[in-house]
């Protein structure tokens, strides 16, 4: 390739392999979303030691379980926009700054009101953080291996999640439930450094908004070196779509797609957060110690993994939206056996582990959609507004978990009611698929 001609950089990324340079935005992308998953699931974690150190009631927990995911929905909604016009790292770099100083401020909480406002400051930078980093990534990855690189850094999530299960069930004991939050204060702040001097823009991203030429040499020369030079233009496949983020997120090319979407991650998350915030009260109340409730959730955290690695890899290779479909109705089934295994630990965890494979996978696999779904200038508007309806079904898990142990309903019961997220989540998927292979959405095709 001359270093004079035009270089079509969706192109250079699609025909190498992946190289050094790729794997680093990978790799960042993932610590950034298990730095996001350890604060974003660390209530629920300490929720059982408030209820005994405060005296906190189940509906007293709900709005302080709900009060990040209402910011996660609001940072989320007005990040996305911001990424398609400025850039996706310098939101990023803000957004952990952000969830990583209010998360230290909740350290010094000594009421629930403080629990609340600080929750909710720290939910604006998880809410920003998730889907920049997805978006960031799917940039920087061939389209063959897409679905299966958001998915390896959306790991990150569960296992940042599942660590933050381990140790709290050490540190709570040892160092009471504040130093948990400390923890995941500091974390964010120690890696901000390495993420301002090491993680790129999307180079998509700057050819779309025509950035200095030289600006982009500099980072294709670390994607592929040798390949340009700073004489080289770099181009688009085709002209940029019409309109700003939001109006080509709306558009009619878009929209039922777009609409499929935001139902399935708010039904899917409805039932991934109310497991997730509330298992561990679930699983004590029915018998077992802090110590077992927290292994257990742990669990559920932990399959998530391996599920999203299975259904990455499933989605390159098979129908993306059968794929997740499926593994949501297996997940159904899985979830209400759950609830007829309370009085089994092993067998519990058994199944906590297999639900989180199927429930975390699936949701994860919702992302590598949206991030092939949308153009490069509506990517990061498409995926965090997808966000934004998904923390609204997070929202509403954390009443609605609250009013299920307010009304005294069993632990079989909940566990079956439970499956009723799954399939709508599935014909969700199902409907929005049909719609792409009858040729109804052919703007899709033109992804940068």
């Amino acid at each position: 390739m001359s270093k004079t001609e035009a270089i079509d950089v969706r192109a250079l990324i699609n025909e190498r392999p992946l190289g050094a340079f790729q794997k680093l935005v990978v790799f960042l992308g993932f610590l950034i979303i298990a730095l996001d998953g350890f604060d974003v699931a660390i209530m629920s974690f300490i929720a059982p030691q408030l209820k005994q150190e405060w005296g906190v009631t189940n509906a007293m927990l709900g709005p302080v379980l709900s009060a990040a995911l209402i910011g996660l929905a609001l940072g989320a909604l007005v990040a996305g926009p911001l990424a398609d016009r400025f850039g996706r790292k310098g939101v990023l770099l803000c957004s952990v700054f952000f969830f990583g100083v209010w998360t230290l401020a909740t350290a010094l909480s000594t009421e629930v009101s403080h629990l609340i406002f600080f929750r909710f400051m720290t939910g604006l930078g998880l809410g920003a953080a998730m889907p920049n980093a997805s978006t960031l990534v799917s940039e920087y990855a061939p389209d063959r291996r897409r679905s299966f690189l958001v998915t390896v850094v959306f790991c990150g999530f569960s296992l940042g999640a599942a660590g933050g299960g381990f140790l709290s069930g050490w540190m709570i004991p040892a160092f009471g439930w504040h130093s948990v939050l400390v923890l995941g204060g500091v974390l964010p702040l120690l890696v901000l450094p390495l993420l301002l001097f090491k993680l790129p823009e999307s180079v998509r991203f700057l050819v779309a908004r025509q950035a200095p030429a030289a600006r982009i040499h500099r980072i294709v020369e670390q994607l592929a070196p040798g390949v340009s030079s700073e004489r080289s233009r770099f181009v688009l496949p085709t002209a940029p779509a019409s309109g700003n983020a939001i109006a080509v997120v709306l558009s009619p090319q878009y929209r039922f797609g777009t609409y499929m979407l935001w139902l399935s991650y708010f039904a899917g998350l409805f039932l991934v957060y109310l497991l997730g915030n509330w298992l561990p009260t679930l699983v004590k109340e029915s018998g077992y110690s802090v110590q077992q409730a927290a292994t257990i959730t742990a669990l559920y955290q932990i399959g998530g993994p391996l599920g999203c690695l299975s259904a990455g890899w499933l989605m390159d290779r098979l129908s993306p939206h059968r794929t997740l479909a499926l593994i949501y109705l297996v997940g159904g089934c899985l979830t209400f056996a759950i609830g007829q295994s309370a009085g089994q630990f092993a067998v519990l965890g058994m199944l906590a582990f297999a639900v989180g494979f199927c429930m975390n996978g699936a949701s994860t696999g919702t992302n590598a959609l949206a991030a092939g779904f949308y153009p490069v200038e509506a990517r990061a508007t498409g995926a965090s507004w997808m966000h934004s309806a998904g923390r609204l079904g997070a929202i509403l898990s954390a009443f609605a978990g609250a009013q299920m142990l307010a009304l005294g309903w069993s632990f079989q019961l909940i566990f079956a009611l439970l499956m009723l997220p799954a399939l709508v989540t599935a014909l969700a998927l199902l409907a929005k698929g049909s719609h792409v292979r009858r040729g109804l959405a052919p703007a899709i095709v033109r992804q940068v």
